[in-house]
């Protein structure tokens, strides 16, 4: 099989692609430039380029760079910095994966006459007894990345591999330090691509976007302080909201960016026994009934059950079993069958 393996520079993808050329496969590595401005922190740094270009010549595969910086900041960047005007919370790292890690470059892997696409992300994809495909959490538990990848349709999971979701990371470790790989050793991106470790979320926003002071006030109305940029806040925040220490502990539980007012209150001000998803996407078909939910990228699974049918196009309604903290509107929410191993899809928490 003719793969074209997306090569981050990091560990991962590195013994994908070894793990590739066991199986017998025709590999051509690729690192996608997605991002053009400063970055130190996450995948898009000239380091990490060259990282991926090292490996491939140590693989002895060709290494391609594909420029989608255009469509990076236009799928990205851009609503990540209207998502924080409006008062959401966006998450960049899985509208990267939908629409260029999958989209953008399944697309030019079609053109360029590729089988498929290969990437190192800790996921596992299977068959179902009727022979659908079906996207499965990876083999390492405190690595497994399937929530972010979650959009993956029959279409996508017909043509992507998950070369190194079967093995632990201390496995693909060894593997990559066996191989003689420059990446054994490497640590992992943590962060996302385009906010850098000294600025930080703040200092971006604030070159792209106007900040605007705004109230902080309890669940009675009453004021409390104030915050310098509304754009910053998000829900479930404690710490930098114009309070001072001592007292209660008090948290956002709203946002209200038309009228520039934070509301903050105890823990149970901030639970839920619901939450709306909209954008959905489905691995196999929508589904009902009772499914686990998570709502970020390691956090752990509760019980809820989807109801279909919402009077609203496209919006699912999940109710929990028990009151969860509220998910911050714009954060990804993805949905597993009961045994919490096997993704049926997912979508965005609505406001």
């Amino acid at each position: 099989m003719k793969v074209l393996l997306a090569m981050s520079g990091g560990v991962d993808s590195s013994v994908a692609g070894a793990l590739l050329l066991d199986a017998g496969h025709d590999v051509v590595g690729v690192t996608m430039k997605l991002w053009g401005g400063q970055s130190d922190t996450g995948c898009c740094s000239v380091s990490d380029v060259d990282d991926a270009r090292r490996v491939a010549q140590q693989l002895d595969i060709d290494h391609l760079v594909f420029n989608f910086a255009d469509d990076f900041d236009t799928h990205v960047v851009q609503p990540y910095v209207d998502a924080h005007a409006l008062g959401v919370t966006p998450n960049p790292c899985i509208e990267c994966n939908r629409h260029l890690k999958f989209d953008r470059l399944l697309g030019r892997a079609d053109q360029l006459g590729f089988d498929a696409v290969a990437t190192g992300h800790h996921a596992r994809i299977g068959r179902s007894d009727d022979g659908r495909f079906t996207l499965e959490r990876g083999a390492d538990a405190a690595k497994d990345q399937s929530y972010v990848v979650h959009m993956l349709d029959q279409s996508a999971l017909a043509r992507t591999l998950f070369p190194v979701g079967h093995i632990d990371k201390a496995e693909v470790r060894r593997l990559a330090a066996e191989r003689g790989l420059r990446t054994a050793s490497k640590p992992d991106s943590q962060d996302v691509c385009f906010i850098t470790s000294d600025g930080g979320r703040t200092a971006f926003l604030g070159d792209r976007i106007p900040f605007r002071r705004a109230k902080v006030v309890d669940t009675s109305g009453a004021v409390l302080g104030e915050v310098d940029a509304i754009e910053t806040v998000t829900i479930g925040q404690r710490r930098g909201i114009g309070l001072p220490g001592g007292g209660p502990k008090r948290y956002v539980v709203d946002i209200d960016p038309v009228a520039a007012t934070v509301v903050v209150g105890a823990d149970d001000d901030l639970r839920r026994d619901h939450v709306d998803v909209e954008q959905l996407t489905w691995v196999d078909g929508p589904a009902d009934g009772e499914v686990r939910v998570q709502a970020s990228a390691h956090g752990a699974t509760v019980t809820g059950h989807l109801v279909a049918g919402s009077p609203v196009a496209g919006v699912s309604h999940v109710r929990f079993d028990v009151a969860q903290r509220r998910i911050a509107p714009g954060q990804s929410v993805v949905f597993y069958d009961a045994s919490n191993r096997r993704v049926l899809g997912g979508g965005v928490a609505r406001r």
